[in-house]
């Protein structure tokens, strides 16, 4: 329903058969209209899972290089990344901050004896393609001292094996271990 028929239902009857009536009612509505929009917009600027013309500010605020020219998505995902990355670092609070770049599931294991963090990417296949994002809001967080690996998951040849020739010449070359780069 649109702000004019909105408008016009707040008025007595008598009103609404009124050809000068409608018309002001159809001009304040489309302002209206425009007003509800805009409002809406503010709104989403308020949270960077939403924000579009907003995030250049959430990244200077955060001390994050501002770079128009990539995706929204991977913008927000640094942003939402370096939100959640402070206070102490476990491997819940990693995995918190990988999982701001990667749709898919992951699993972070942290081996103390070894000095060494291990990201598991379960659900994207070939390498995710904000990589260098995450590393470096990892790198940013982690301990000095520990290392990390990022451990890919390709499809295997028996998956390959069990796939129809439809599904295979819609996969991409970077989806196999050694494809694509």
């Amino acid at each position: 329903m649109s702000k004019a028929e909105v408008w016009m239902g707040y008025l007595p009857s008598f009103y609404h058969g009124i050809r000068e009536m409608k018309a002001i009612a159809n001009a304040e509505g489309a302002e209206l209209d425009k007003l509800d929009e805009r409002l809406v917009d503010l709104i989403d600027q308020y949270y960077p899972e939403t924000a579009t013309w907003a995030l250049s500010r959430y990244e200077q605020d955060l001390s994050i290089p501002v770079n128009p020219s990539k995706p929204l998505e991977q913008r927000r995902s640094v942003v939402i990344s370096k939100m959640r990355g402070s206070g102490k670092v476990s491997a819940s609070m990693l995995k918190n901050v990988a999982q701001a770049y990667e749709r898919g599931s992951i699993e972070v294991s942290v081996q103390p004896a070894e000095y060494k963090v291990t990201i598991h990417f379960r659900d994207t296949l070939g390498i995710p393609p904000n990589l260098s994002d995450l590393q470096s809001a990892i790198e940013a967080i982690k301990p000095a001292h520990m290392a990390v690996d990022y451990a890919l998951r390709y499809l295997t040849i028996a998956e390959v094996e069990g796939m129809t020739v439809e599904q295979l010449s819609a996969t991409t070359q970077d989806r196999l271990l050694g494809g694509g780069a």
